[in-house]
């Protein structure tokens, strides 16, 4: 077995320990919101790459994701659920993220939770730092004992045409498709009555995929996307269905959800949240895998719509002399 074989081996084994210590210190203390479901995709992404982008970002690791989730909170206190305190909770929280230069992306979900899941409290900001300040400090022991990062793989003929449409289009544009479709899925959800078709990672996983189409892994494959969510949401139900919230039950949907993203060789944290998600649910039902199911493959549709329309405005330019 290879050096990076055996860090990633390791570095989900960590990270199942984690989520299982993070669990059973919510249920021990009752602080249910301990587990916010976005530690799944971190602490998975951080300790099987030590050196990647999250890892290396450890104090905004642990502040980020408390400071949106208070934006999440105050806009829940203040507002009902709808367009408007949708796309203020979005809005503010990438706004944040931009001011900080944050690249903790899962922030975008602590925004968007208490919004779509109805918490009102001022202990889930607190609950939050609890377990992303654990994290970082991990990420640092983490990245001291890491052996080297395998080399980068070679570009493919897509990552050079998702990196040109990165470098010709301002951020206004793939911001604006991003709000656009959180319009559209607010819009699902008071047509269906189903609120977790924009469940709270798909907006991560809509950030990435539009606003870092050249690196993001599921960019590339979007049609296997809306499947492997499916997979995920539909193991984290079956896990609290037949273990209740608990360390076992949150140990084994982020192992299904692994599991799964192996099978489909997809590296997509945010669907290791969506395999957590049900522990922080009043009451899931089948419901939850068949809107996570129609809230991936309705981005999956928008992002190939909008790569489509970015590159015929992009082939229309003049070229410049």
């Amino acid at each position: 077995m290879n050096s990076d074989r055996r860090q990633k081996l390791s570095g989900e084994l960590l990270a199942l320990i984690y989520i299982a210590i993070v669990a059973a210190t919510a249920c021990g203390t009752g602080a249910f919101y301990l587990l916010f479901p976005e530690l799944a995709a971190l602490s998975h992404d951080v300790l099987t790459r030590p050196r990647g982008t999250w890892a290396s970002a450890p104090f905004m690791l642990a502040v980020t994701p408390v400071l949106t989730g208070a934006i999440g909170i105050l806009i829940t206190r203040t507002m009902p659920y709808g367009y408007g305190s949708v796309l203020l909770v979005v809005g503010g929280s990438i706004g944040l993220i931009v001011a900080l230069k944050s690249p903790i992306a899962p922030a975008l979900s602590a925004g968007l939770l208490p919004l779509v899941l109805g918490v009102k409290t001022w202990w889930y900001p607190p609950g939050i730092l609890f377990g992303t300040s654990l994290l970082a400090i991990l990420s640092l022991l983490r990245k001291r004992i890491a052996v080297a990062s395998a080399a980068p793989p070679q570009p493919t003929p897509d990552d050079v045409v998702d990196d040109v449409i990165e470098m010709v289009f301002p951020n206004y544009y793939w911001l604006s498709a991003l709000m656009i479709f959180v319009v559209l899925g607010v819009f699902a959800v008071k047509l269906t009555g189903l609120r977790l078709i924009l469940f709270p990672p798909l907006v991560v996983i809509g950030f990435e995929m539009f606003g870092h189409t050249a690196i993001c892994p599921w960019a590339k494959r979007p049609m296997v996307l809306p499947v492997a969510c499916f997979l995920t949401a539909a193991g984290g139900f079956f896990f609290w269905t037949t273990l209740g919230v608990g360390p076992a039950a949150a140990a084994c949907s982020m192992a299904w959800g692994i599991l799964v993203l192996r099978v489909f060789d997809l590296h997509v944290p945010p669907a290791l949240a969506v395999a957590l998600l049900p522990l922080v649910m009043d009451a899931p039902t089948i419901l939850y895998p068949i809107s996570v199911g129609i809230g991936t493959l309705l981005i999956t549709l928008w992002f190939l719509a909008y790569k489509s329309m970015a590159l015929r405005l992009m082939v229309s330019m003049p070229l410049e002399s």
